[in-house]
């Protein structure tokens, strides 16, 4: 179980819940991942709804073939070294594309070993790399394009991954992706147009933004009475 957290950010009071919760319910493990967030392990199913209820978060999509999570330095707020607002970008790429499906997992920021990542360098400018992979596989990302501002790198991170989404093969991650097509071939695609599919792209992405929901709003609301339950109650009376 674990909830969305943008960047590694969350409040006081968040914090606060996911440790009340942590004391209430007795759970197992509670470990801070590598994807900036923190997992509670160890939860019987049939007191996901109420841990859901209290935290009262949304679902981190920690599972399955989809946008993952998105890390982030502190940014330009926080530190003297900073170029521009990372936690703020990541914000807006978290919010916008969480919980959407693809042929494999992907992964945002931590910008040059992702499978989409921005570098901020300087004068609202960002650098954004595509194809990179620091796990079994590793792979340093390729320089798609530099753009001029934060919703420029939000439009087309999601132009990439939905080309990505279409023509990926099932369980293929970037980084087989980007090889294999070319990075000249996607970079005319996402970026210039070249074949007129932008629109399309960009269209087909704001379908799936609109139709992505969050999975755990089932805890609350359970699709059965038992889809929560780890013994289900049968009766032996004929």
């Amino acid at each position: 179980m674990i909830p969305e957290m943008p960047g590694g950010v969350c409040t006081p009071d968040e914090l606060m819940r996911i440790a009340t919760v942590a004391v209430k319910y007795n759970v197992p493990l509670v470990k801070l991942t590598g994807g900036q967030r923190i997992d509670l392990v160890g939860i019987p199913k049939d007191d996901l709804p109420r841990v859901w209820t209290e935290l009262d978060m949304p679902a981190g999509s920690a599972w399955g073939k989809s946008y993952r999570t998105c890390k982030s330095c502190i940014g330009d707020a926080f530190c003297r070294f900073g170029l521009g607002d990372s936690m703020g970008l990541v914000h807006k790429l978290e919010k916008r594309y969480r919980g959407i499906d693809s042929p494999g997992k992907m992964k945002l920021s931590e910008a040059l070993v992702k499978d989409v990542g921005a570098v901020a360098i300087g004068d609202g400018r960002w650098e954004i790399y595509v194809g990179g992979a620091a796990g079994a596989h590793i792979r340093k990302g390729d320089l798609l394009t530099v753009v001029d501002s934060e919703e420029a790198v939000v439009a087309l991170a999601g132009r990439f991954m939905q080309y990505y989404r279409e023509n990926a093969k099932w369980k293929e991650r970037t980084y087989n992706f980007v090889p294999r097509i070319g990075l000249e071939k996607i970079r005319a695609i996402v970026v210039d147009d070249a074949e007129g599919l932008a629109a399309a792209l960009d269209a087909n992405m704001q379908a799936s933004v609109d139709g992505a929901y969050d999975p755990w709003k089932e805890a609350i609301a359970p699709k059965t009475a038992n889809q929560f339950a780890t013994l289900i109650p049968v009766s032996m009376e004929s």
